[in-house]
């Protein structure tokens, strides 16, 4: 009996801990199912099989890229926007597209960064940087615009947004993103809607000029900068010869300048496609030390906006056709020579005078000039500046009138005389000494002043840089 008693009470106790075994095995945490990645969400979505078809041909093991850690936001074509893309681009399927091609295609569709609908909903409209290269090996810049739903480069809208990936985020979109030159980039862009109707109106073909292979630099000023340049005049009443000069004076050829190879540089000159005097390549003075300014007027408020042919720096003021004054006032080391040229020669209207783009004035001072232009520090080495009567003279020593003389039009080796509007010649002999250029003898037979730069080439005239001021024969 006690047995059968001890069995009854073992064979309980065996129930018991069986029971709290089976409640501490219910209560163990569960592991959540594993999230997919982004090519994994793409392989389960009937709509996107073309784009899994298109990673899987291209270069670059995309897969296995976007099978990655991330973060990355994909921009994911349907299939009938990869139909329409072949289509529009001559090819019968995508076995024609060549995998180099294909690639940047896709990776332009790429922004290393997780962004939300919302991120891009807060900010309105700007620039998001892609994964395609561009002008300069920079990647190119994908536009949107959440105006009227989320939309990309103008050219595709988002079907269905925000499909979590562990890796990072998808977005649906209606149709393929091309890789855009900055003329779809000025196009796609609401706020250059001005700039896009002046290239079209201008002479010489810009928008196709443009569209070429580049690479270009374009300051692009915005629909504000234009209205303040028209100041209620028409554009389509603007000479569109003279247009087409002040819009290729926007354009760097031949390079992609980006706002960090700029701001490195500091300041300095370089050229733009538009003809100045003599049919020489303009002049354009860049600025970095408050923001990136050009000539002394204009300011990029977005920079580097990237394309396949070149770079965009979105500006707020247009600039015009320089004067040799525009770049005495836009330059720094010149301050002295306008303060000269302004408020210590108030008798004589030097401003005016330089800004000349007309000839035959009653005073006989036409346009174009040659002006050299002393450095702060070439007055600084002054003694003391001298009194009005005698700075007038000083200065008009400084310039030649209607002779745009470039250094290539020197005799080289060999000397170069040349009268000033003050009356005296001046001797300039190539090549310089030392760390000069050339070598100037002044009206007062000084030969020690030196040309430190040349060819700063303006509208109405040519800038050479001086190390001293030249002294007429008093």
């Amino acid at each position: 009996m006690k047995t059968k008693n001890l069995f009854i009470v073992l064979f309980s106790l065996s129930l018991f801990i069986t029971s709290c075994s089976n409640d501490d095995d219910n209560n163990q945490p569960s592991t959540p199912p594993m999230q997919n990645n982004i090519v994994e969400i793409a392989l389960n979505t009937p709509e996107l099989t073309t784009l899994v078809a298109a990673l899987s041909r291209a270069d670059g093991d995309l897969v296995s890229v976007l099978s990655g850690d991330g973060p990355f936001t994909v921009l994911a074509p349907t299939n009938a926007a990869f139909t329409a893309f072949l289509t529009d681009n001559g090819f019968s399927s995508l076995d024609q597209v060549p995998t180099d091609v294909l690639s940047q295609v896709l990776l332009n569709h790429v922004i290393m960064s997780d962004v939300k609908a919302n991120d891009l909903i807060a900010a309105g409209s700007g620039y998001a940087k892609g994964s395609a290269t561009g002008a300069g090996n920079q990647s190119i810049s994908i536009f949107f615009d959440t105006t009227n739903g989320v939309r990309f480069n103008d050219a595709a809208s988002v079907s269905t947004a925000d499909i979590d990936a562990s890796n990072g985020t998808i977005h649906i979109i209606n149709n393929v993103l091309g890789l855009p030159d900055i003329v779809d980039h000025a196009v796609a862009n609401p706020s250059f809607t001005s700039l896009v109707t002046a290239l079209g109106a201008a002479d010489g073909d810009l928008v196709n000029v443009l569209k070429g292979a580049g690479p270009f630099t374009v300051l692009a000023p915005d629909n504000d900068a234009f209205a303040t340049f028209l100041d209620g005049t028409p554009l389509g009443d603007v000479n569109t010869a003279v247009l087409s000069q002040i819009l290729l004076n926007h354009v760097i050829a031949g390079s992609a300048v980006t706002s960090s190879s700029l701001v490195d540089a500091g300041s300095g000159y370089t050229n733009t496609a538009a003809t100045g005097a003599g049919g020489n390549a303009m002049s354009l003075y860049f600025n970095t030390t408050n923001n990136v300014t050009f000539n002394g007027i204009s300011t990029v408020f977005q920079a580097d906006v990237v394309g396949a042919n070149g770079i965009i720096h979105a500006v707020d003021t247009v600039i015009g056709i320089p004067t040799v004054v525009t770049f005495a006032l836009a330059d720094p080391n010149f301050s002295t020579l306008v303060s000269a040229l302004t408020t210590l020669t108030p008798g004589t209207d030097f401003a005016s005078i330089l800004s000349r783009t007309e000839g035959s004035n009653a005073d006989g001072i036409n346009p174009d000039f040659t002006v050299f232009a002393p450095t702060n520090d070439a007055f600084d080495a002054l003694d003391s500046v001298p009194g009005e009567t005698v700075l007038t003279q000083v200065l008009l020593h400084h310039v030649i009138n209607e002779s745009n003389i470039t250094s290539g039009m020197l005799n080289n080796p060999g000397d170069t005389t040349a009268p000033t509007l003050e009356g005296d010649n001046i001797t300039i002999t190539l090549p310089g000494l030392g760390d000069n250029i050339a070598n100037i003898t002044d009206g007062s037979g000084a030969s020690d002043i030196g040309i430190i730069a040349v060819d700063v080439q303006a509208g109405n005239g040519v800038i050479h840089v001086i190390n001293k001021v030249m002294i007429p024969n008093l």
